[in-house]
């Protein structure tokens, strides 16, 4: 049974097991998180050139928004201050930051009323990150960067926690896609015609559960959580980050959320960077987690935006 815990008072050693066991916890109030929001909102802004970030999209076609998104996304990704925030708010909620491993933030951006839902705004099909080569340790972290309501935020399916679901998973490799499919995202307007995993039976949406974190909190949830896009209806976009970790413990030791159904090859953990001082995890540590990987891939084994 998922459990939703609002501003939990625990360890990170605590929040790992509860979300390896299907909880989801909402923090409500973060000064690192606000922090994070406030040099977001900054990025967001400057590049959108006084449109209003929520709405621009009723103001702009949607080849030159989506040339906007794909300036905008990496430029964030890789701004220093970008990984200093993360470093902050994973140390104000108590992560061991020798022990702590992130990888770089996301940002999502989800129009309303099917403006723009491929390629580089892609609406998400329910799903589990652990579909797409996420290991079953990764943790997930999102926050809202403007005020989300039901009608635009993420919804999880719990039913389907510990239920596997029929999917595409085996013929998704993470470094075939970094090779092949990543840099296509903002080509892909309309229709995406880039290989996902997807459930491959009918999926029944409900229950869910819509957590709506307010601006300067965020919600903690396991990889191996199904979740879809609600589809935005709310006449505003929805802009968000999100990011993962891993603990290293964890790692070696092969603990997280049982696999239920995800079969795909590679792993995203080679991005991941520590928190104390970037660097990135062991390769003897990553190794196990490759077996069965054709060498010729292994050199898209990084993420390098």
């Amino acid at each position: 049974m998922t459990s939703i815990i609002v501003d939990p008072r625990v360890s990170d050693d605590e929040r790992r097991t509860a979300l390896y066991s299907g909880d989801l916890f909402v923090h409500t109030a973060s000064p690192a998180v606000r922090e994070f929001v406030a040099f977001t909102r900054g990025m967001v802004e400057e590049a959108f050139r006084g449109h209003d970030p929520e709405t621009a999209q009723y103001d702009m076609d949607v080849e030159t928004y989506a040339g906007v998104l794909a300036a905008l996304k990496p430029a964030f990704i890789h701004h220093p201050e970008s990984k200093r925030h993360l470093c902050a708010i994973l140390t104000e909620h108590g992560c061991d930051p020798e022990l702590t491993y992130f990888d770089v933030p996301r940002l999502r951006t989800s129009t309303s009323d099917d403006y723009l839902t491929t390629g580089i705004a892609y609406a998400f099909h329910p799903h589990r990150d652990t579909w797409y080569s996420a290991p079953m340790m990764q943790v997930n972290w999102w926050l809202p960067i403007y005020d989300v309501t039901p009608d635009n935020v993420v919804a999880f399916h719990p039913a389907y926690f510990d239920r596997p679901v029929k999917n595409g998973s085996e013929h998704y490799n993470y470094y075939q896609w970094n090779r092949d499919s990543r840099a296509l995202a903002a080509s892909q307007i309309g229709v995406d015609t880039r290989e996902q995993p997807k459930p491959e039976e009918h999926i029944d949406l409900d229950p869910q559960i819509r957590p709506v974190p307010p601006v300067g909190g965020m919600m903690v949830f396991s990889g191996a959580q199904l979740h879809s896009s609600v589809p935005n209806n709310s006449g505003r976009t929805r802009i968000s980050v999100d990011f993962r970790t891993v603990h290293r413990a964890d790692v070696e030791s092969g603990t997280g959320t049982p696999n239920v159904d995800s079969h795909c090859t590679g792993t995203t953990m080679r991005d991941y960077l520590r928190v104390s001082d970037l660097e990135r995890l062991p390769a003897e540590t990553v190794a196990p987690y490759d077996r069965g990987v054709p060498e010729e891939l292994l050199r898209y084994a990084v993420y390098s935006g």
